[in-house]
């Protein structure tokens, strides 16, 4: 179904393809045959694929990444497509509409996207009320949470603190995105200093809990190996759950498009293929130089199984897809649980 529509779907901008592509999927549930269909073509269910992780049960390991649903305005109609985990965000406390259009880009030739969306969203309030909404049995919810543009990094701590209280009854587990480069100076709050002060707050209000959420941290794929030894430290002191590694990337090498046409998009972060190889790189170099201290669920350039399956011998336990979603379509979900199983 979905390579029949990719063309057309292609021809749109991509955030109104977007729009477009939810509409008629719900469209689809509707129906009669709706949810029958989808399920024969997209559902895929083995106990042999469920995971026990941050005092949560996954029932496979493949994810939505945050950024496709930013407002908790599909949860349940992307349920259909057999994820085991969706991550809704980035959250910030107040509205905002981001940066200004075009803002998000595809690259055919590269199997990518470069977008600079700036944290749009309807902010905490609305996504709370949709949170509240009756769930599908057994999906695990994350929250990415963020920091409005407008309030500087030396406030940056309120902003988090105020989306970890309103999310806390409604998520399974909390992401802390300090790694998106649309935002301005907000990579500056990855630096080990700012960074522990955050997660050792955020640990705090936690344990004040009367159930304690898993707190994980995402990170951006341009660190340093010496950034990246940093991180360990903070992962030690801090004693979060994990890491999701990577964000995108402000990296424009290796590129097949045009640099003409690169340079006339100009800012933003890239995702999809060429990604791959450095996000598991990244991936691979802390679960080594952490002797696996702590899970890491990965994301980016993760298209097919194999690549899934790169992950995961890197050191991943889980994995999110976005980017691979929009080139290959909803199978891609079922793919990669069925060749896992196959490889049990």
């Amino acid at each position: 179904m979905y390579p029949l529509l990719k063309p057309i779907l292609f021809l749109l901008q991509p955030e109104t393809a977007h729009r477009l592509t939810l509409r008629l999927f719900r469209f689809l549930l509707w129906l009669p045959f709706g949810k029958w269909l989808t399920k024969k073509l997209y559902g895929f269910q083995d106990d042999r694929l469920r995971q026990d992780l941050f005092g949560l049960t996954f029932n496979n390991p493949v994810g939505l990444a945050a950024g496709f649903d930013k407002d908790a305005k599909y949860v349940n109609t992307m349920s259909h497509l057999g994820f085991g985990f969706i991550e809704i965000g980035t959250v910030t406390p107040k509205p905002q509409i981001g940066n200004p259009q075009p803002r998000l880009f595809r690259l055919p030739k590269d199997k990518a996207l470069i977008n600079r969306m700036g944290f749009n969203n309807e902010g905490l309030e609305a996504t709370v009320e949709r949170l509240k909404q009756a769930r599908p049995k057994g999906l695990i919810i994350g929250g990415n949470i963020g920091k409005n543009k407008t309030t500087p990094n030396e406030a940056a701590e309120k902003d988090y603190e105020l989306c970890f209280e309103a999310l806390h009854p409604y998520v399974d587990y909390f992401v802390v995105n300090v790694s998106s480069p649309n935002t301005p100076g907000l990579r500056d709050l990855q630096d080990k200093e700012p960074l522990s002060k955050l997660l050792h707050k955020l640990q705090a209000l936690n344990r004040e809990k009367l159930q304690p959420k898993p707190i994980l941290l995402k990170i951006a794929p341009d660190l340093t190996d010496a950034q990246l030894d940093d991180i360990i430290d903070i992962m030690s002191s801090t004693g979060i759950a994990g890491l999701i590694a990577t964000n995108t990337t402000i990296d424009r090498g290796g590129l097949t498009e045009k640099s003409g046409r690169i340079e006339q998009i100009g800012n933003g972060g890239l995702s999809g293929q060429p990604l791959k190889a450095r996000s598991t790189e990244v991936i691979r170099y802390l679960s080594e130089k952490s002797d696996a201290a702590f899970p890491i669920i990965a994301v980016g350039g993760i298209a097919s199984a194999e690549a899934a399956k790169e992950k995961l011998d890197a050191g991943a336990v889980l994995v999110q897809i976005y980017t691979g979603l929009i080139y290959e379509g909803p199978a891609l979900v079922k793919q990669i649980n069925k060749s896992l199983i196959a490889d049990v």
